[in-house]
């Protein structure tokens, strides 16, 4: 790294992160899709928290945030990221159907489009987490339009990550992402669709009480008691509430009412599975089953016989 990274993104890094209850354990340089220089910051909570579990940081080398207006995005992104790190597995997720994902491999910063297109591309790439060794994943390519991008405060990754996971969510909920076992990108358009300029937030899907609690049932059998051998996982993720057009706090009081059915053990904004819950094992295997089957593509007989109907 050069001496001005050292001296000034790494420092402001570092107190940002300290802020967040987050440490930092490593800085280098690394570099974006088109070779320009990278700073790569590995994070991390206090020694004895998360059993090694870390957080990896990948900005433009000559980006500034300590500014006004961006470094309470970044403060926020990092205290995320620190409730987030104590998840048995902060890298995953589940969708609407059902499906449980790992994201991973995201190579920040955003790169321009080689194709042509005016638009701002992120590769990086979503795995089936359900506890099997069956490698069906996909690589996905998220493209940012030129009048989206206006709406982002910046191209990196504390700025955008939350809305590209949950643009590959939706994606994944409209059964345009096809899980392999190899494969090429496949694309995923991040529109203005997803943004309310009149409420001045994001907006993926709306949702009802009865699908939140679907999600939220889900979430922590598959995170908690699947991947996570019951212990906790952090039920007010804003990303989440996000995704589902809802609060955090809506969220924590649909899991009170779960704890309450003895589904889930809830212990301030984190929650456990019971052995009640893990008893559906059936269920939440079915709805991945039919997850994943909505997801492969269907095919008419008309493009059987090479006519396309695209």
């Amino acid at each position: 790294m050069t001496t001005d990274l050292k001296s000034k993104l790494a420092t402001s890094v570092e107190a940002a992160a300290a802020k967040a209850g987050l440490v930092l354990i490593s800085s280098s340089q690394g570099t974006d899709f088109h070779g320009k220089p990278t700073a790569v910051f590995e994070l991390g909570l206090p020694a004895g928290e998360t059993a090694g579990r870390t957080l990896k940081l990948e900005l433009s080398e000559a980006f500034d945030f300590d500014k006004a207006e961006m470094l309470p995005t970044m403060t926020s992104h990092l205290a995320g990221e620190a409730k987030r790190l104590k998840n048995p597995r902060p890298d995953c997720y589940v969708t609407l159907g059902g499906l449980p994902i790992a994201f991973g491999k995201f190579e920040w910063p955003f790169h321009t489009s080689t194709s042509g297109a005016d638009t701002y591309i992120v590769h990086g790439e979503m795995h089936l987490a359900d506890g099997g060794a069956h490698n069906l994943h996909a690589k996905v390519a998220a493209a940012v339009t030129l009048t989206f991008a206006e709406i982002v405060p910046a191209m990196e990754q504390p700025f955008a990550e939350t809305f590209v996971y949950n643009a590959i969510r939706k994606t994944v909920d409209y059964g345009q992402l096809e899980f392999v076992k190899s494969g090429n990108r496949q694309p995923v358009p991040v529109t203005t669709r997803y943004y309310s300029r009149w409420q001045k937030r994001f907006v993926f899907t709306e949702t009802d009480d009865a699908e939140r609690l679907r999600y939220l049932l889900s979430k922590v059998y598959w995170l908690s008691g699947v991947l996570g051998e019951s212990n906790p996982v952090w039920i007010a993720d804003p990303r989440d509430a996000q995704y589902l057009n809802t609060t955090e706090a809506d969220l924590l009081r649909m899991a009170g009412h779960e704890a309450g059915e003895g589904l889930m053990v809830v212990e301030g904004e984190f929650a456990a599975a019971t052995p009640k819950l893990m008893e559906r094992a059936a269920d939440y295997q079915a709805a991945l089953e039919a997850a994943l089957d909505f997801t492969k593509p269907k095919f008419n007989e008309s493009m059987r016989s090479g006519h396309a109907n695209m």
